[in-house]
């Protein structure tokens, strides 16, 4: 088969959505499948014959987001060349608009992810006005896709909530291989460097934004230094537009001795950290699908998290870790209890067992039966087009004839 991969967003930018689209497509790409991405270019790209790089208007902002050009006619030359089965896209809007139009120019089906909840990023571009019209946006969108993916349960449950017409069936983002073996040496090392002298280490991986409510995180770990002293150490992997507001608070908090920094760390290594980590602490509410919650538990690190969309189907009470609502002393009270009732170890062995569901070729083979699905969807739309079409004829013809 010959896949399409179209977003607005890759790497060299580390996000969830470029991370999805690497795994799949290298994965289907050991399967024997063709796999090309048509992606955004950077200032700082890695190339690669299996990426079509179109025009960006902006390059660098927002951390390093770059603004798509999606009317670049290499798009259509590249895709008109590649005589693709189907096309994956990752965004609505942008190349979204792009995909549809290529979807139904050259009769190709088009499947589309639904990997955020918009309406919570639209802050960022000065248009949170427009929250309510999205899931209008949405379902206009998604009537025109062939298939439509959710990456959790409960997402296909919030599309079916904006009753959208297309199929839906849930996909999640796989965990590598990689991803369930830390390097026992590294780790050994990472713990020692980063817990120094404290007792415990907790760990969290996030691009320092206002949606990923790290500063909620901060509160609750003064609620814990106030009650039992500053035991622990958190190492706080990722960058963002908010680190410089961060730090101020860290410092406000008086937490400076407890939370480090650790900014931007290769995904392959992320594993490292978890494993060095007790716990792996998860504020944000804000997730379709919490994939570095999949890699801690991979990494056989437990998990503490907020009860939201994009942790309640990954996080189980008791077994892989545990969630709470969205209150400081909540998630501190929960962190008291883990560590008094001593459910860490117990805990890694759930986490690890989760986590194996998720492995990327089994994903991969999903996806594939996904495509299909959507190949014959397509197939069963065009051929009801012509029965219609060939009824008016008829009624038409019939009509032309004078038989009353």
């Amino acid at each position: 088969m010959k896949i399409a991969m179209m977003t607005n967003n890759y790497k060299p930018f580390i996000g969830g959505v470029p991370i999805s689209i690497e795994r799949l497509s290298e994965e289907l790409r050991n399967m024997g499948h063709e796999v090309t991405v048509f992606a955004p270019a950077y200032k700082e790209q890695q190339e690669g014959e299996e990426v079509v790089r179109y025009q960006s208007l902006l390059k660098g902002i927002a951390g390093g987001v770059s603004i798509p050009n999606c009317l670049d006619p290499l798009i259509e030359q590249q895709f008109k060349e590649g005589r693709y089965d189907v096309i994956h896209v990752h965004h609505p809007m942008l190349i979204g608009r792009t995909a549809l139009y290529l979807s139904w120019k050259y009769h190709v089906p088009l499947v589309f992810t639904y990997h955020t909840r918009y309406e919570q990023y639209l802050h960022y571009i000065g248009l949170s006005c427009l929250k309510k019209a999205m899931p209008v946006y949405i379902r206009e969108y998604t009537g025109h896709c062939d298939m439509v993916i959710a990456p959790t349960p409960l997402m296909k449950t919030h599309l079916e909530e904006m009753e959208i017409n297309s199929t839906v069936t849930v996909l999640p983002t796989g965990i590598t291989k990689d991803s369930f073996e830390p390097e026992k040496e590294t780790v050994k090392q990472l713990k020692e460097k980063l817990s120094g002298d404290k007792r415990f280490l907790f760990c969290t991986v996030a691009r320092l934004a206002k949606e990923k409510n790290l500063s909620f995180l901060l509160r609750s770990l003064k609620m814990r230094k106030e009650k039992a002293g500053g035991d622990f150490k958190l190492a706080l992997i990722g960058e963002g537009p908010e680190k410089e507001q961060l730090k101020q608070l860290v410092s406000k908090l008086g937490l400076v001795q407890e939370v480090v920094f650790i900014g931007k760390v290769p995904n392959s290594e992320i594993k490292n950290y978890c494993a060095a980590a007790d716990l792996f602490l998860f504020p944000s509410t804000s997730e379709t699908q919490g994939i570095v919650l999949l890699e801690a538990m991979a990494a056989g690190t437990p998990v503490l998290a907020v009860k939201a969309t994009g942790t309640q189907d990954i996080v189980i009470n008791g077994k892989n870790g545990y969630m709470t609502e969205e209150r400081e002393e909540a998630f501190e009270q929960k962190l008291m209890d883990i560590i008094q009732k001593k459910e860490i170890d117990f805990l890694r062995a759930g986490a690890e067992e989760t986590a194996v569901n998720y492995r990327s070729d089994l994903i991969a083979r999903r996806a594939l039966i996904c495509y299909s699905a959507a190949i014959q969807i397509r197939k069963d739309k065009e051929q009801m087009k012509m029965y219609r079409r060939n009824q008016r004829e008829s009624v038409v013809n019939f009509q032309g004839t004078g038989v009353n």
